[in-house]
């Protein structure tokens, strides 16, 4: 892979967001940006432990999805508060996704603000997302298009990013909104995947407080390098053609994945693994030409 720095600022205002990297639709990381919220000193492990409860969390592991089950199906439950003392406590790679504020823990709500970057937040699902210190999630791209604002907290995380147009490098899978499931991203095996050598992306390391700005259709790869979590703080599509396309993936891409996936199972997820590998080594070997 060919991986650059994001452009990294300690503040960015409104205008200059806009300009440099909303409109262009170019990532960049905000050190520190939540550190501006009155109650930043709340987003941390212990005080989401005092908070939940009794809750009990759906989680998931680093494991390829079972064929026979839906990919969105949690492989087991847990109690929040036990999680959280299992993660605190050793490695672990379970994690928990797509906790949506607004359902389960809206006191959270007045802990945060919606930065004034000037573009409109779909508020209704703030979302956070866990991880012990072995945890890593698989690349894809958020199925609703939006663009993501991604603030970590508590330990560090690894994310690499690519640009939409990286797709045919990456192995994406047909029908979905992710890559193969076996490629590791720590340690990229270039002869099983040739393709992977050339996509151009970028590797960001984010602390405690930061900000990640990713761009609509933008492909990460997560990997926590200590337990930690994050909120992400989504726009609603805008224009016409990306409201369109995402309608598509969400009913009609997903829900016929869904309904082969039920019905041919383990041979309908092998053969979209092939699949992705022809259609990624014909790209490669396209871009070689043109190169040569």
């Amino acid at each position: 892979m060919i991986l650059s720095q994001v452009d990294t600022v300690q503040d960015i205002s409104k205008e200059v967001f806009l300009k440099t990297y909303f409109i262009p639709q170019k990532p960049v990381l905000i050190k520190g940006y939540a550190k501006q919220w009155r109650d930043f000193d709340k987003w941390n492990l212990d005080y989401i432990y005092e908070k939940v409860g009794e809750q009990e969390v759906g989680l998931y592991d680093n494991k390829p999805a079972d064929p026979n089950r839906a990919t969105d199906e949690p492989i087991t439950h847990m109690r929040f508060r036990d999680y959280i003392k299992l993660i605190k406590r050793q490695p672990s790679d379970f994690r928990i996704f797509f906790y949506i504020i607004t359902d389960h823990l809206p006191e959270l709500l007045k802990n945060f603000t919606y930065p004034d970057l000037g573009f409109k937040y779909f508020k209704r699902i703030p979302t956070l997302f866990f991880g012990g210190s072995e945890a890593r999630v698989l690349m894809h791209y958020d199925v609703d298009l939006g663009d993501l604002l991604h603030f970590q907290f508590e330990g560090k995380k690894r994310v690499l990013l690519f640009a939409p147009d990286q797709s045919a490098f990456l192995y994406k899978v047909p029908l979905s909104v992710h890559t193969v499931y076996n490629i590791d991203y720590e340690h990229p095996d270039y002869k099983q995947f040739p393709a992977l050598k050339y996509a151009q992306g970028y590797e960001i390391f984010m602390e405690h407080g930061d900000a990640l700005f990713m761009p609509s259709g933008y492909w990460h790869f997560n990997r926590y390098l200590e337990a930690g979590f994050s909120i992400t703080l989504r726009s609603f599509p805008t224009g016409p053609r990306r409201l369109l396309k995402m309608l598509n993936e969400v009913f009609i891409i997903r829900y016929t994945d869904k309904l082969m996936r039920k019905v041919f199972k383990k041979k309908w997820v092998d053969r979209k693994q092939e699949k992705a590998y022809e259609n990624s080594q014909q790209a490669l070997n396209n871009y070689l030409k043109k190169k040569n």
